[in-house]
């Protein structure tokens, strides 16, 4: 029984030791990790749908300067002139048109106590206007310009303002000295969605612009048989001009270095002028794009696309909105609900800014000043179509008769 139980103490202290060198053994090995949680999946900002920035991009009146104002030609785009100004509460006093039946019209319809002229000289002699809007085409246009500002009054002058980048300084500096504003009716800039654009990039939600690519895809053959179906570039021209502008805005500081353009005729136009066109632009550290298809019988439509450095604008058709604008950043997107449309709000626009510019005595936003480089955009898209060759913006002063 002894010899038993020392047997089994024996047994019993060799397991033990045992026991304990497997536990020193394990001892000297690292405890195996838990399991590490998966990271949080971090959500796609081009599926977070956040608030869009509000922001001022409406057209705006001037606090108290309601001065008297002039309309001279009276032709059909004077009527959105016209009902925009009325809905404003701005003051037109005088209607001239070389057609007097014209000048008539748009007196019955918007202005019944305003006086009707056929002699541009009759308005600008009258001291209690100060203000005219000059609606001609740009040749016919020329005169008028010069003998408004000798006269002593603020301009907004139809677009395309001119058809010499020179004569458009001498026009500027005539402005300056006799103390007065010159404006360009660029309408486009007031188009809602346009204005959005330009005043989230002006407030830096996308950063420094690198890239913008606009296109409109619609039908232009309304001109056949009107004055404009005899403009030779009428697309790259008396149309795009509203494109070259608004890319100068949205480009701000930045000089574009090159402009290619191509131009073709469209397979089913009935209009004179080439109906399809298209410009790429070179910048420093940036481009740009511009496409026209002008004889798009259906599913007309236009959209843009900006990127910046910290941010990205798009506008593009959404159910019943046009141009529902999109603004995508590191934090998500946001669509802005637009108010307004670009017709009547743009002619709204031009002439609020430029009564807003008198009131505060500084610049117009839509000084013809600005619109030059817009000009100087689109003279040498005409002239890279012609030609075949990419031209720096600039170096056209102004439209060959030839090509006009």
């Amino acid at each position: 029984m002894a010899r038993t139980t020392k047997k089994a103490a024996t047994k019993a202290k060799a397991g033990a030791t045992k026991a304990s060198v497997a536990a020193k053994s394990q001892a000297g090995k690292a405890a195996p990790a838990a399991a590490a949680k998966p990271a949080a999946k971090r959500k796609d900002p081009r599926t977070r749908k956040i608030a869009a920035p509000k922001l001022a991009y409406q057209p705006r009146d001037p606090r108290s300067y309601r001065p008297n104002i002039g309309l001279i030609a009276c032709g059909g785009i004077t009527s959105a002139h016209l009902r925009a100004y009325k809905a404003a509460g701005y003051k037109v006093v005088a209607l001239c048109d070389l057609i007097k039946e014209r000048a008539l019209k748009r007196q019955e319809e918007f202005y019944p106590k305003a006086d009707v002229y056929v002699d541009y000289r009759d308005v600008l002699a009258r001291p209690d206007i100060e203000v005219v809007d000059i609606a001609t085409h740009p040749k016919d246009r020329e005169e008028l310009l010069e003998a408004a500002l000798r006269a002593g009054k603020h301009v907004l002058s139809q677009k395309p303002f001119v058809l010499d980048l020179d004569f458009g300084r001498r026009l500027i500096k005539l402005a300056d000295r006799k103390s007065v504003k010159l404006a360009v009716n660029q309408n486009g800039r007031w188009a809602p969605h346009f204005a959005y654009l330009r005043t989230a990039i002006a407030e830096g939600l996308i950063g420094e612009v690198f890239a913008a690519h606009l296109s409109v895809h619609w039908d232009h053959n309304w001109v056949k048989g009107k004055p404009f179906d005899k403009i030779r570039h009428c697309i790259l021209y008396d149309f795009a001009i509203h494109w070259f502008d608004i890319l100068n805005c949205f480009m701000g500081a930045k000089k574009a270095r090159k402009v290619y353009a191509s131009w073709a005729r469209s397979p089913g136009q009935i209009a004179a002028p080439k109906m399809l066109a298209q410009v790429g632009i070179e910048y420093d550290n940036a481009q740009a794009s511009l496409t026209f298809d002008a004889d798009v019988h259906y599913g007309d439509h236009d959209r843009n696309f900006i990127a910046g450095t910290a941010g990205t604008l798009v506008t593009a058709p959404e159910g019943d909105q046009r141009g529902q604008v999109t603004l995508y950043t590191p934090r998500g997107f946001g669509k802005p609900k637009l108010l307004g449309r670009w017709f009547p709000d743009g002619f709204h626009g031009t002439m609020g800014e430029l009564l807003r510019a008198i009131e505060e005595d500084r610049e117009p936003y839509n000084s013809a000043r600005h619109n030059l480089e817009s000009l100087a955009l689109c003279f040498a898209a005409v002239a890279s179509a012609e030609t075949g060759l990419p031209v720096k913006p600039g170096t056209v002063k102004r439209l060959e008769p030839a090509w006009m």
